[in-house]
């Protein structure tokens, strides 16, 4: 049933809370709020980044304030689930973090299709249980001592909670903004790359409140961000409301005439990865976020190892002569370019996500693996002549078309396949996320370690790896030229397009709702998404100082 914008039904048979139907926006909606709903849901699960602040304190949990560690070192992988007299070891529980990943990939490729029917206020209560709930799980894990809870917490269940709460908010703003499609995405996907940047100093001002004698004060700080993460998500999830079937902003007209890139049909969700084109597309977000992460994995001891004493003004020594002291300070540089990297993330993921409405998103993506070629080809020249300013300059232009791959990407595929299934769609599409999570630091590790063993140093320690990454980007660019509009035959008849209830095939009037704009109310949904995130780039921005010092 398709609810009128205007009307609401009160009879015996109306739609259950959390029915799509019940949530049908009417007239005098604000489509403005919708985005700092879909943003404050990725500045949530965008925390997912910044669990590594929890694995130190977690490594030293039983030997607080103790001489040296309670270690285990012939501790098999079964013990370490159970174990209760043994500390975890880190690679254990990094392993938390992998298993999330993994788990985003693939609930959004199994659940993209239900959320399409469900509608996003189901799909959002379910990613706030399963995210917020994860928390709780593992704070109890922590208490427990158990490490095998907190796998299953964050892990497994958050892990679900990221792919429903990462593409349910894609794809409604896809829908209310079909004459910015990029610049919606873009705002949304933002928040992931800053949820990081808010929770990780959240979560270490927690932990040394919470730090006492009797604990690391981990389980605390997870079970407290647990239960606010719970709270706004779930607020969020019965605020969304999706647009009436055949909606569009006043005076808007689809402008697939002009652009073949456009289409104004819509695929099925069972036609989707039938097409070459899902496949092209799968391979360049799989290839750019390969060459990113493989980046982000190693950022800090590219930094540390190919300028070493340099960063210090002592140019003279290499990071293996510097002493203890000379070395923390190159770290806390090396903790500064970090973050400096994290900032561009999140600010490409609005600024080319949005420049795509202009330019187009095959051009974006273009520009993406032209530009980056020749920056991951020129940074080891960078490096080679002791610029630390250009170095630090091409990598933070590369993080920021890493992280516009992301948001680029869901606009990519309503322009080919049409906005009725793009939620599910873009479900499956980031299996290529998965992928690259694996692939990415794969490949630049094991380069490394193999430069390494042939006794490379310096500068040269990367160049090879950093070529290679170029030729991620050059066979991209290649995948990018071949994506064509699809063939006429893969597209949904107007009939068939009416009867699946997101979107009608020919676009009907504004039903009374229009562009919106900024009222009270919205001002103050974007105050409180806007605060926290300025507090994290203040944060951000006060230790990348220390690189210009």
């Amino acid at each position: 049933m398709v609810m009128d914008a205007r009307v609401v039904d009160r009879s015996p048979g109306a739609p259950g809370l959390l029915d799509r139907e019940r949530i049908v926006a009417r007239a005098g909606f604000n489509r403005w709020l919708v985005p700092p709903a879909a943003l404050a849901i990725h500045l949530c699960i965008g925390m997912s980044y910044g669990l590594s602040v929890f694995w130190l304190p977690l490594s030293r949990a039983l030997s607080l304030g103790q001489p040296a560690p309670a270690a285990c070192p012939e501790m098999g992988f079964l013990t370490a689930l159970v174990t209760t007299t043994c500390d975890w070891r880190v690679s254990d529980l990094v392993l938390t973090f992998s298993i999330g990943i993994v788990m985003l990939g693939l609930s959004a490729a199994l659940f993209g299709g239900w959320l399409e029917r469900a509608g996003p206020r189901k799909a959002g209560l379910a990613a706030a249980l399963c995210w917020g709930g994860g928390f709780l799980v593992a704070a109890l894990g922590v208490f427990l001592h158990q490490l095998w809870l907190i796998w299953l917490g964050m892990g497994l269940i958050g892990g679900i909670g990221l792919g429903l709460g990462y593409i349910s908010p894609v794809s409604t703003l896809v829908k209310w903004f079909p004459d910015r499609r990029g610049m919606a995405t873009g705002m949304a996907i933002m928040g992931f790359g800053g949820g990081a940047m808010i929770g990780s100093p959240l979560a270490d001002m927690l932990i040394t409140r919470f730090k006492g004698p009797d604990g690391a004060g981990v389980w605390q700080t997870l079970a407290l961000m647990g239960a606010g993460y719970l709270v706004v998500m779930l607020c969020v999830a019965f605020g969304y409301r999706v647009p009436p079937a055949g909606w569009r902003p006043d005076g808007w007209t689809p402008p697939a005439a002009g652009n073949r890139m456009i289409t104004s049909g819509h695929v099925h969700l069972r036609d989707a990865h039938k097409t070459a084109q899902f496949w092209l597309l799968w391979a360049m977000l799989c290839l750019n976020v390969s060459a990113g992460i493989g980046v982000l994995a190693l950022a800090s001891p590219m930094l540390q190892e190919i300028f070493g004493g340099a960063l210090i003004g002592r140019p003279d020594l290499g990071l293996a002569q510097l002493d203890a002291g000379q070395k923390a300070q190159v770290a806390a540089i090396a903790a500064g370019f970090v973050g400096l990297l994290s900032l561009f993330n999140i600010l490409g993921r609005f600024f080319w996500a949005t420049l795509s409405d202009r330019i187009g998103r095959k051009l974006t993506y273009a520009t993406f693996f032209a530009l980056g070629c020749v920056l991951y080809a020129a940074a080891p020249w960078a490096a080679g002549i002791g610029s630390q300013a250009l170095f630090v300059l091409f990598f933070c232009v590369i993080l920021s078309m890493y992280g516009g791959g992301f948001a680029t990407i869901p606009a990519y595929l309503a322009d080919v396949f049409g906005t009725q299934f793009v939620g599910a769609i873009h479900g499956r599409l980031l299996t290529a996320w998965s992928t690259a999570g694996v692939v990415g630091p794969f490949v630049v590790t094991a380069i490394r370690q193999a430069q390494v063993d042939a006794g490379v140093q310096g500068g040269a320690l990367y160049g090879r790896t950093l070529l290679i990454l170029a030729g991620f980007l050059a066979a991209g660019f290649v995948a990018n030229l071949l994506v064509r509009p699809l063939a006429e035959r893969w597209f949904m008849r107007p009939a068939d397009a009416r009867s699946g209830g997101a979107v009608a095939a020919d676009p009907s009037g504004s039903f009374g709702i229009g562009r919106g704009g900024p009222t009270p109310v919205a001002l103050l949904a974007w105050a409180a998404v806007g605060l926290p995130i300025l507090w994290g780039v203040w944060i951000t921005l006060s230790k990348a100082l220390i690189l210009f010092r």
